[in-house]
Protein backbone atom coordinates (compact mmCIF):
# COMPACT_ATOMS: atom_id res chain seq x y z
CA UNK A 1 0.00 0.00 0.00
CA UNK A 2 1.08 3.18 -0.95
CA UNK A 3 -0.26 6.69 0.05
CA UNK A 4 0.54 10.05 -2.48
CA UNK A 5 2.32 13.38 -1.77
CA UNK A 6 0.34 15.37 0.58
CA UNK A 7 0.98 19.39 -0.59
CA UNK A 8 -0.20 20.90 2.14
CA UNK A 9 2.61 22.34 3.12
CA UNK A 10 3.64 23.04 0.15
CA UNK A 11 2.70 26.88 -1.61
CA UNK A 12 -0.19 26.74 -3.95
CA UNK A 13 -3.27 25.37 -4.26
CA UNK A 14 -2.13 21.84 -5.14
CA UNK A 15 -3.24 19.20 -2.37
CA UNK A 16 -2.26 15.84 -3.41
CA UNK A 17 -1.01 13.68 -5.82
CA UNK A 18 0.22 9.68 -6.08
CA UNK A 19 2.06 8.78 -9.01
CA UNK A 20 0.91 5.33 -11.04
CA UNK A 21 4.27 3.86 -10.49
CA UNK A 22 4.13 4.11 -7.49
CA UNK A 23 1.25 1.90 -6.97
CA UNK A 24 2.34 -0.25 -10.01
CA UNK A 25 -0.70 1.29 -12.32
CA UNK A 26 -1.34 3.43 -15.70
CA UNK A 27 -2.78 6.71 -13.98
CA UNK A 28 -1.32 9.52 -11.89
CA UNK A 29 -4.21 11.38 -9.92
CA UNK A 30 -4.01 14.71 -8.57
CA UNK A 31 -6.22 17.12 -6.46
CA UNK A 32 -6.61 20.65 -6.98
CA UNK A 33 -8.49 23.34 -5.44
CA UNK A 34 -8.38 27.57 -5.02
CA UNK A 35 -11.13 29.66 -3.36
CA UNK A 36 -9.50 32.58 -5.53
CA UNK A 37 -11.64 33.11 -8.66
CA UNK A 38 -9.74 33.06 -12.02
CA UNK A 39 -6.98 30.98 -10.73
CA UNK A 40 -5.69 28.20 -12.38
CA UNK A 41 -2.53 26.35 -14.13
CA UNK A 42 -1.41 28.67 -16.54
CA UNK A 43 -1.62 27.12 -20.32
CA UNK A 44 0.27 23.87 -20.84
CA UNK A 45 0.26 20.13 -22.43
CA UNK A 46 0.81 16.46 -21.47
CA UNK A 47 1.93 13.60 -24.34
CA UNK A 48 -1.12 11.60 -22.78
CA UNK A 49 -4.84 12.29 -22.17
CA UNK A 50 -6.17 13.77 -19.33
CA UNK A 51 -9.43 13.60 -17.30
CA UNK A 52 -10.58 16.42 -15.02
CA UNK A 53 -13.37 16.48 -12.75
CA UNK A 54 -15.26 18.98 -11.16
CA UNK A 55 -15.94 18.01 -7.59
CA UNK A 56 -17.20 21.53 -6.19
CA UNK A 57 -17.78 25.12 -8.01
CA UNK A 58 -17.48 26.00 -11.30
CA UNK A 59 -14.52 26.23 -14.15
CA UNK A 60 -13.59 27.34 -17.45
CA UNK A 61 -12.03 24.92 -19.38
CA UNK A 62 -9.62 25.97 -22.52
CA UNK A 63 -8.89 23.03 -24.20
CA UNK A 64 -7.30 23.66 -28.03
CA UNK A 65 -9.74 25.75 -29.71
CA UNK A 66 -12.39 25.08 -27.32
CA UNK A 67 -13.46 26.63 -24.38
CA UNK A 68 -15.77 24.91 -22.06
CA UNK A 69 -17.43 25.68 -18.28
CA UNK A 70 -18.05 22.96 -16.01
CA UNK A 71 -19.86 22.51 -12.73
CA UNK A 72 -19.69 19.87 -9.88
CA UNK A 73 -20.24 16.55 -11.56
CA UNK A 74 -19.11 16.69 -14.75
CA UNK A 75 -15.75 15.18 -16.70
CA UNK A 76 -14.08 17.13 -19.32
CA UNK A 77 -11.33 15.06 -21.52
CA UNK A 78 -8.18 16.93 -22.17
CA UNK A 79 -6.45 14.51 -25.20
CA UNK A 80 -2.82 13.85 -25.74
CA UNK A 81 -0.69 16.75 -26.93
CA UNK A 82 -3.58 19.40 -27.15
CA UNK A 83 -2.84 22.49 -24.85
CA UNK A 84 -4.80 23.69 -22.21
CA UNK A 85 -5.83 25.20 -18.98
CA UNK A 86 -8.23 26.28 -16.43
CA UNK A 87 -9.40 29.30 -14.05
CA UNK A 88 -12.27 29.27 -11.16
CA UNK A 89 -15.35 31.00 -12.28
CA UNK A 90 -16.42 31.12 -9.28
CA UNK A 91 -19.04 31.57 -6.73
CA UNK A 92 -16.72 29.96 -4.31
CA UNK A 93 -14.28 27.26 -4.33
CA UNK A 94 -13.40 25.21 -7.03
CA UNK A 95 -12.04 21.54 -5.66
CA UNK A 96 -10.99 19.05 -8.84
CA UNK A 97 -9.25 15.90 -9.32
CA UNK A 98 -7.10 14.66 -12.38
CA UNK A 99 -6.35 11.66 -14.14
CA UNK A 100 -3.19 11.67 -16.02
CA UNK A 101 -3.17 8.54 -18.06
CA UNK A 102 0.35 7.78 -17.61
CA UNK A 103 2.23 5.98 -14.81
CA UNK A 104 4.24 9.30 -14.10
CA UNK A 105 3.14 12.89 -14.37
CA UNK A 106 4.77 15.18 -17.66
CA UNK A 107 4.01 18.77 -18.45
CA UNK A 108 5.42 21.03 -20.31
CA UNK A 109 3.83 24.56 -19.53
CA UNK A 110 3.39 26.77 -22.57
CA UNK A 111 3.03 30.19 -20.98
Amino acid sequence: LSVGRDHRKDRGPWRGSVEGVALGGPTTVLTYGTDEIGAGPRLHVHPYDETFIVIEGNARFVVGDATLDAGAGQVVLGPAGVPHRFENLGPGRLQTVYIHHSPTWIQTDLE
